[in-house]
């Protein structure tokens, strides 16, 4: 039954690598590269790649010992990344059809989508989308700079006074970037739900269910933005939010739902170093930004680790969200 995995972008012997480990549970290189009959540098390659799809992951415990990850869930997260890429086409596919009726017998069409162009301009548009919201904001923020600010301070503050509620979705990026951990948590602090992933495919901003925008600046290009109002639209953008928001991962950071202190469990500072290293950073890069050292980081794990009782980062993972440390 080789070859069934092909659609999430596993050869045949990356699949024959996965399913020879998914049946020992762990192995060490050359016991694996045995058992496929390949060379121990081709059966290196293929776990390798397994690693970066997050199927397989080396043992912290044993150097040079795999481990498989659970199929039911890495190989549903490829499943779903694949699902995702083909909303985007679809997303891709609306866009294209819009641009083909904008020149026919159809004046409201017109209507419905407004291009802003100017950085001021597209930044003012920005600002009073946000200020008009009165229910929910939702946003896709991006780790590359544009016109659209990744934050709007002043009217994210005056839009939570008023109630509204936001939901922002934001690349690993964002985090590593100067200050980027530190308006996390203000935004977390002001009643912000913020969910945290690898890459999202735009930015955008959603006011009401009934207001977007976003980007439309090409490269070397005068920044522009479109508008886009109520309409089938609107409504595949929204769609494209939730689908990027279902499968992020929810950022704990701060005091934020930490555990009572004093119960034996995890403080606030062990719920930071796993949220971010669960939303895929580094030891190094997550006592850099904790502003912790790199060792500390380390001994906080291993600490965590010998309070789950498990020998393997990848399981501290599941047994975070299985005593609900990190949110699902």
């Amino acid at each position: 039954m080789y070859g069934m995995l092909g659609a999430i972008g596993l050869d045949e012997g990356q699949e024959s690598a996965y399913r020879a480990l998914v049946a020992l549970g762990a192995a060490e290189v050359p016991d694996l590269a045995h058992r496929l009959t390949l060379p121990v540098q081709q059966t290196e390659r293929a776990l390798r790649h397994l690693e970066r799809q997050g199927l397989a992951a080396q043992s912290s415990a044993r150097p040079g010992r795999w481990v498989a990850a659970p199929p039911g869930v890495a190989l549903g997260a490829l499943l779903t990344q694949q699902r995702h890429e083909l909303e985007q086409a679809e997303l891709a596919a609306v866009l294209l059809a819009e641009e083909y009726r904008a020149e026919a017998a159809e004046p409201a069409v017109h209507d419905l989508v407004e291009v802003v162009t100017g950085a001021s301009a597209v930044a003012h548009r920005f600002h009073q989308l946000q200020l008009g919201a009165t229910e929910e904001v939702c946003a896709l923020v991006t780790g590359r700079p544009q016109v659209v600010a990744a934050t709007d301070n002043e009217a994210e503050d005056r839009a939570s006074v008023r109630g509204v509620a936001y939901r922002v979705v934001i690349e690993r990026e964002v985090l590593t970037q100067p200050g980027g951990i530190r308006e996390a948590s203000t935004a977390l602090a002001r009643g912000e739900h913020i969910r945290v992933t690898a890459q999202v495919p735009t930015k955008l901003v959603i006011a009401d269910r009934a207001l977007a925008m976003v980007p439309l600046t090409a490269r070397g290009a005068e920044p522009a933005a479109l508008v886009v109002h109520a309409s089938g639209l609107l409504e595949s953008l929204m769609g494209l939010f939730q689908a990027v928001w279902r499968e992020a991962l929810p950022l704990r950071l701060g005091s934020t739902g930490s555990p009572e202190e004093g119960d034996g469990g995890p403080d606030a500072t062990d719920l930071e170093i796993l949220t971010l290293l669960l939303a895929g950073m580094t030891d190094a890069s997550v006592a850099k930004h904790l502003e912790l050292g790199l060792r500390t980081v380390q001994r906080r794990v291993k600490g965590l680790m010998e309070l789950s009782g498990v020998t393997t980062r990848l399981q501290l993972g599941w047994h975070a969200y299985e005593r609900g440390w990190v949110a699902r």
